[in-house]
C-alpha cells in the first residue's frame, strides 16, 4: 500500500519542500548520505528517488510517503485538461504528455495558472451579477478575484493527503484515556466535558426544526443537541465540542503553516480541523485500521462494530494515511442530488472534475434511486486506469411532511490493484474488460466520442444536428475545423 515499490520520480516535490525548509541541496544531500552531484540529479528527474531515502525523506520533512507519488501531478494535469476546454482557448487538444511535462517542470507555475483561471471564472460570475445590479442601481462594479474559501480549504486538505499526523495521535490518545473502547461513548465524552470543563449536555426538539446541529451557551455553561439526533451523530457533535475546547491551540499552529490568510479561509479551516479530531477521536487510527483490514473494509460491519453512521466510516478510511501504517488510499467523494460535489479527497490518482460536473455514469447517482443499497461499481477512467467504487445515498429522513431534508450520497473508491482487500470485490470478475464501466472527467474535457450520456461536445469538437438519421447519441459530434475554431464565439 505504499509507493516504495515503484520507480519515483519526485525531484520538483523535493526541491520545493527544502525550498520551503530554507534547505540548501548540499545540506539535505549530507543529511540522506549522498553526494550532492547524485543528489542534484535526483532533483532534476535524471535519476529515480531510491526506496530507502523514502523514509528518511518524510521523517526529515513530516509528510507521508504518498506525498512523493504523482498524485498531485495527476490532479494538476486534470485540472489543466479541464481549464483549456474553455472556449477562451483556442479549442485546440493539448497531448497528455505536454500537461505532464508541464507539471514536472513547472508545477508552481501551473498551480498559479489553475488559480488565474479560477479567478477569471470568479470574475465573470461577479460580473454577471454586478452588471445586474449595475442596471438598477448604476453603482460601479468593484470587488477584485479571490479564491473561494471553501476551495482554497479543498486544496489545502488535499495537499495533505487528508491526514493530519499531529491532531490524528492526538484523539488517538485521548481515545484511549477516556476508555471510549469499553462502552458508552456518549455517556463518558458528556462526563468528560462536565468533569473538565464544567459543561453540562442538555436536548432541545426546536433545534429540528430549526436546522441547527449543535449551540455552545458559554453564559450556562450548556451544550445543546437536537432532540432524537442519531447516536453517532451525538458522539461526533459531542468529540467536536471536546476538539473546540481543548485542540484550539493545535488547530492555530496548524493553520499558522497554511496558506489560508483569507479570514474565511482560515474559519473554515479551523472547523474543518475540528471535524477532523472529532473522527478521529470516535474512530481511532490503530483500532479502526486494524479492524478495517481485518473485515475486508466491510462498511457495515465496521459501523455496527464502532457505532458510526455510513457516511463517518467512509470519511474515515479516507484518512488512513499514516507514514508506516498506511491503509487502502481511498478516494472520497460526497454530492448532492444536482450533481453538486460537496466535499472531495483522494488518496489515490483518481480525482473528479474541479470546473464542470461529474460524469452522470458514477454509480453515486444511483444512490439516489436505490437509497437502501450500496451501489458497488467497476469504472475504467480515460486514462485507462481502474477503480472499484461503491455509493451510497446518506442523511436524515425526513420529521414531517413538509420537511425536506438534503438529498447527498457518498462514494468511496480505490484503484482495481486494492480491490481484493474490499468484501465488495466478492463475486466480480475484475479481469474481464466488459465488466469496467467508462468514465469521463465531465463532458467537455471527456474524448470518448461513442458515449450515449454526453451533454456536450468534447473541446475541439462540434455538435452537428443530424438531418436524415437518427442514432443513439444524442446529437453527432465532430471534430471543428481551424477555420470553425477560429471563428467559434468565445
Amino acid at each position: 500500500m505504499t509507493v516504495a515499490h515503484k520507480k519515483i520520480f519526485s525531484g520538483a516535490r523535493i526541491a520545493r519542500l527544502r525550498g520551503d525548509h530554507g534547505m540548501t541541496q548540499a545540506a539535505l544531500a549530507r543529511r540522506l548520505g549522498l553526494s550532492v552531484s547524485y543528489f542534484n540529479q535526483i532533483e532534476r528527474d535524471q535519476r529515480p528517488l531510491p526506496p530507502r531515502l523514502l523514509g528518511e525523506l518524510c521523517a526529515i520533512f513530516d509528510v507521508g510517503a504518498d506525498f512523493f507519488d504523482d498524485m498531485e501531478e495527476n490532479r494538476g494535469i486534470q485540472a489543466l485538461r479541464e481549464i483549456l476546454t474553455d472556449r477562451v482557448f483556442s479549442g485546440e487538444s493539448v497531448p497528455f504528455a505536454a500537461l505532464q511535462a508541464a507539471m514536472r517542470v513547472a508545477p508552481a507555475l501551473c498551480s498559479e495558472f489553475v488559480h488565474l483561471y479560477r479567478a477569471y471564472l470568479s470574475t465573470q460570475e461577479r460580473g454577471v451579477i454586478q452588471s445586474s445590479d449595475a442596471m438598477h442601481s448604476r453603482a460601479p462594479a468593484t470587488g477584485a478575484a479571490q479564491e473561494e474559501p471553501y476551495e482554497a480549504v479543498a486544496s489545502w486538505v488535499q495537499a495533505h493527503h487528508n491526514y493530519f499526523d499531529t491532531l490524528d495521535r492526538m484523539a488517538e490518545a485521548q481515545y484511549h484515556a477516556l476508555g471510549l473502547g469499553e462502552g458508552g461513548m456518549a455517556a463518558r465524552l458528556s462526563r468528560h466535558l462536565r468533569d473538565r470543563h464544567n459543561f453540562r449536555v442538555a436536548m432541545d426538539a426546536e433545534m429540528t426544526k430549526s436546522g441547527d446541529t449543535w449551540r455552545i451557551d458559554r453564559k450556562s455553561r450548556t451544550i445543546w443537541l437536537p432532540d432524537g439526533e442519531r447516536y453517532s451523530r451525538t458522539c461526533f457533535r459531542l468529540a467536536q465540542a471536546i476538539g473546540e475546547a481543548e485542540c484550539h491551540a493545535a488547530f492555530e499552529r496548524i493553520l499558522r503553516h497554511s496558506p489560508l490568510r483569507d479570514t474565511g479561509a482560515a474559519t473554515l479551516g479551523r472547523l474543518f480541523l475540528m471535524n477532523y479530531y472529532a473522527g478521529a477521536l470516535i474512530l481511532p487510527y490503530g483500532i479502526f485500521r486494524d479492524a478495517a483490514l481485518a473485515m475486508r473494509h466491510d462498511i457495515e460491519r465496521l459501523r455496527r462494530v464502532f457505532g458510526a453512521s455510513f457516511e463517518q466510516v467512509c470519511h474515515r478510511l479516507s484518512t488512513l494515511q499514516r507514514p508506516g501504517a498506511e491503509g487502502v488510499p481511498f478516494y472520497f467523494m460526497k454530492i448532492d442530488i444536482a450533481g453538486n460535489i460537496l466535499k472531495s479527497y483522494s488518496a489515490n490518482s483518481f480525482f473528479p472534475s474541479r470546473f464542470g460536473g461529474p460524469c452522470p455514469l458514477w454509480s453515486v447517482f444511483r444512490a439516489f434511486q436505490m437509497p437502501a443499497q450500496v451501489q458497488v461499481q467497476l469504472a475504467r477512467m480515460d486514462d485507462h486506469k481502474n477503480y472499484l467504487s461503491i455509493a451510497r445515498q446518506v442523511g436524515r429522513s425526513s420529521t414531517s411532511s413538509f420537511d425536506q431534508p438534503r438529498q447527498t450520497a457518498v462514494m468511496l473508491g480505490c484503484s482495481i490493484e486494492h480491490a481484493r482487500d474490499l468484501v465488495y470485490s466478492v463475486g466480480l470478475d475484475l479481469a474481464e474488460p466488459a465488466t469496467l464501466v467508462p468514465i469521463g472527467p465531465g463532458c467537455r474535457a471527456c474524448l470518448r466520442d461513442n458515449c450515449a450520456h454526453r451533454a456536450l461536445p468534447a473541446s475541439g469538437h462540434r455538435q452537428a444536428a443530424a438531418r436524415d438519421a437518427r442514432g443513439r447519441l444524442p446529437e453527432p459530434v465532430h471534430p471543428l475545423s481551424a477555420t470553425a475554431r477560429n471563428s467559434a464565439p468565445s
